[in-house]
């Protein structure tokens, strides 16, 4: 015959196994909540970015890795009127 666990071990496994359960949620919470912080960041950055190019021009040089050519883009937008 089987031996069968005492009814004491088999709580005892499933407060451990609750216990590390708990333990991974509470770290996946802190993750998504530095996710969240970052992609916080992003937008500000971003924002701050799109409120710079509608007002006024941005200018990027860049020199061809090939030809060694410079390379001027410019970004320009305009501001639409607001009531």
């Amino acid at each position: 015959m089987a031996d069968k666990d005492e009814p004491g071990a088999a709580s005892e496994k499933d407060s451990l196994v609750t216990e590390r359960i708990e333990r991974r949620l509470e770290m996946l919470d802190g993750r998504l909540d530095m996710l969240d912080d970052r992609l916080d960041n992003i937008d500000s950055t971003v924002s701050a970015i799109v409120e710079r190019v509608m007002s006024q021009a941005v200018t990027l040089n860049i020199t061809c890795p090939k030809c060694g050519k410079n390379i001027e883009i410019a970004v320009m937008g305009g501001h639409k009127p607001t009531a």
